[in-house]
């Protein structure tokens, strides 16, 4: 199977589409890059010219994946704890979360560099390193369980809810780049048809990253629809405008 595809389309949308469909994957599997936006062109479609994009499969997600436990279909990580006040100071509580993540690898054979730093209440952990897409699976999954256990292991003893956010190899912040460049395009396309834009199936987290970079997206309104697997977005023109 090649490695990318390059198409050329009436726009970028529909350029990635059948780049995927040709490729066989999902666009969490895939690094996108915008080669031409194309043009519209002026009165009955003269001097149009047709967008092109270049569709690679992200080496780092075609890996076997490990098992992963199932995990429900929350927004957030379940949080639990016990009524002691914990002694721990926020530099050791850091120290036990990231010293779990590198047990966790370590047991599953990755080995890299693992850095971490506070974000207001939220522990942003970013591991580096070769040979690590065994952690990060197919579409992310091994990374989200990772990810979740770790908020387990973080809220054990905690009366304030702690937030994890685990990237590994870059995966999560090219995934999520991903997710908003292509919602922003696709409500490009609502803005100019006026007209409705079903996006793929997403789990909680990536439907919020959607809304959030639309919520100030003039001239739509997002809203989800469907249920479990296949709850998806829709973008949908803002008749308030």
């Amino acid at each position: 199977m090649a490695n990318y595809v390059e198409k050329t389309a009436k726009t970028v949308q529909i350029a990635i589409n059948e780049a995927l469909e040709e490729l066989g994957v999902t666009v969490d599997e895939v690094l996108i890059e915008v080669i031409d936006e194309g043009e519209e062109g002026k009165l009955l479609g003269i001097g149009r010219r047709p967008a092109k994009v270049r569709v690679s499969i992200d080496e780092t997600t075609a890996r076997e994946t490990i098992d992963v436990p199932e995990l429900e279909d929350t927004e957030e990580p379940v949080y639990y704890g016990d009524e002691a006040e914990s002694e721990e100071t926020e530099t050791n509580q850091e120290t036990e979360i990231v010293n779990y993540v590198a047990a966790v690898l370590s047991g599953i054979g990755i080995h890299g560099k693992i850095s971490s730093y506070w974000d207001d209440e939220t522990l942003r952990i970013e591991v580096t390193g070769d040979d690590i897409g065994a952690a990060i699976g197919r579409r992310g999954e091994t990374l989200d369980a990772i990810q979740y256990m770790t908020s387990l292991v973080a809220n054990r003893h905690s009366k304030e809810r702690v937030r994890v956010v685990l990237d590994i190899g870059g995966y999560r912040y090219r995934h999520e780049n991903n997710l908003i460049s292509i919602a922003e395009r696709a409500a490009e396309s609502v803005v100019a048809s006026g007209r409705e834009y079903a996006l793929e199936p997403m789990n909680p987290a990536e439907r919020r990253i959607v809304h959030t970079a639309l919520q100030n997206f003039s001239g739509v309104t997002t809203y989800s629809e469907g249920e479990g697997q296949d709850r998806h977005i829709i973008i949908a023109p803002d008749t308030k405008d």
